[in-house]
């Protein structure tokens, strides 16, 4: 009889597999995508993730669903591809997903509804050389050539706050450049400047 009691106390406090894996699962969410907080979390994991943007140098505006029920859409990924591309050449290279799924999480964590004014995305090798010489802080092997970088502003936000926001994420380089009134993202190393 106190076997049986026993077993029914563990049983009733006990969390059902199902429940278990769906703990684990958010937990590895939690691990892996750049959100800290779990309702930020809920909202990364909804069935669709999108963003817009206003290329200020070419005046394009693009709102898109980049991804839909755990896959990016390759339409939405050629859409991204042009607006971020090289305004001074029209050269293009693919965006690298984790620099979107990056803004996305700034835009969730922000509760943005305005688009992200572009910058800079996509640098050819030409532009960045030329833009490296010239001096202002461009990288040599900056991670806007791979695709991997965006510079940004955010209307309705101020600055410092989308500066902090992207600090926060500790998803890859941060740099504040009050003076051009944009901030640099990346998805390298995490560091900030």
């Amino acid at each position: 009889m106190f076997l049986q009691e026993s077993r029914s106390r563990v049983l009733e406090n006990s969390i059902s597999r199902r429940g278990f894996l769906k703990l684990g699962m958010l937990a590895f969410a939690a691990g892996i995508f750049p959100c800290p907080a779990f309702a930020t979390i809920r909202d990364f994991l909804s069935p669709e993730r999108s963003l817009a943007f206003l290329n200020i140098h070419t005046g394009e505006n693009l709102e898109t669903v980049y991804w839909s029920q755990g896959k990016y859409l390759p339409e939405a990924l050629v859409d991204i591809k042009h607006i971020l591309r090289d305004h001074r050449t029209d050269e293009m290279k693919p965006i690298d997903t984790r620099l979107l799924d990056l803004l996305y999480a700034i835009r969730l964590k922000l509760d943005a509804r305005d688009p992200f004014h572009i910058i800079s995305g996509y640098r050819s090798p030409s532009t960045n050389a030329l833009l490296h010489k010239q001096g202002g802080g461009v990288a040599k092997n900056s991670l806007h050539i791979y695709g991997k970088a965006a510079d940004i502003s955010l209307p309705g936000c101020e600055l410092d706050l989308l500066r902090r926001t992207a600090i926060d994420l500790r998803a890859g380089g941060v740099g504040y450049y009050a003076k051009y009134s944009f901030v640099h993202v990346d998805v390298g190393r995490v560091r900030y400047w």
